[in-house]
């Protein structure tokens, strides 16, 4: 029995080289990335549609539907090309995670906190006072295009300049201000309007602004709204609302690896 499965293994080694293995992973991790990608987005329904059409392929092929076969080849010859048009939004956004710089450069933990803490009380005072606001915070995909596009400010974070920033008499209030690392870069941005229709009605211009941007980016974006006095957070195309002081400040330690490294400092400094 030993000796069997010795000579299994041999024959194993022999077959299977360790480039087999490696590939297999490549490729296993891959198609795992591109999953996460798809995720809750509208290309799930898309592959959908594919599966359908390859599954009218095979039957046209053995019921011997000469014409809808031939259709259809035509239709897979050109794949990778429709691949290409009905994916370029997930693929445009697969392209820009290459590039990554992170949201605070330079920058030691209490300075962070710091930031985040004038962000949450500017955007709590803002809504006590019922004034729209779209504050977004670049994390690894840049942002540039829509800072040029704005009007560039290239100053510190502060709640005060924020606060100013989206008063109904400033000229830059319309559109959004965006954060990169610790100065407040662009103001006045307009931002991606989100075509999911799967958004809730009830949601005005500046909530599917902030959706559209984090669905094609992975942007951190705190919604102000004007009419109900509350406040939400936007990421990955997902919405947060009716947050309180406390919980926004939760949410953005959270979402930037703040939190244990917050709590870190704190030890570090009782000790």
């Amino acid at each position: 029995m030993l000796l069997d499965f010795q000579q299994f293994f041999t024959d194993i080694r022999e077959i299977i080289r360790w480039q087999d293995l490696v590939d297999i992973l490549l490729v296993t991790i891959i198609v795992y990335r591109v999953l996460l990608l798809i995720r809750g987005t509208r290309a799930v329904q898309m592959l959908t549609g594919f599966g359908i059409i390859l599954i009218f392929y095979f039957l046209a092929d053995k019921l011997r539907f000469h014409t809808l076969h031939t259709v259809l080849v035509e239709f897979f010859n050109n794949l990778i090309l429709i691949l290409i048009i009905v994916f370029q939004d997930e693929i445009r956004k697969a392209l820009t995670q290459v590039g990554r710089n992170p949201f605070f450069a330079g920058t030691n933990t209490i300075e962070e906190v710091a930031i985040i803490e004038d962000i949450c009380q500017a955007a709590t005072a803002l809504a006590h006072q019922r004034v729209g606001a779209l504050i977004v915070l670049e994390r690894e995909t840049g942002l540039k295009n829509y800072i040029e596009a704005g009007t560039l400010i290239d100053s510190r974070v502060s709640t005060d300049l924020i606060i100013s920033i989206f008063h109904p008499s400033s000229p830059i209030h319309d559109g959004a201000l965006i954060i990169r690392g610790s100065r407040i870069t662009s103001a006045g941005c307009l931002l991606p309007i989100t075509r999911d229709p799967n958004v809730h009605r009830e949601l005005g211009t500046r909530h599917r602004a902030a959706i559209g941007l984090t669905q094609e980016t992975d942007a951190v974006v705190i919604v102000v709204s004007e009419e109900r006095g509350e406040m939400s957070l936007v990421h990955h195309g997902q919405i947060v609302r009716d947050l309180d002081v406390n919980g926004l400040r939760h949410q953005l330690l959270e979402l930037l690896g703040l939190r244990k490294q917050e709590t870190r400092e704190t030890e570090r400094g009782q000790s």
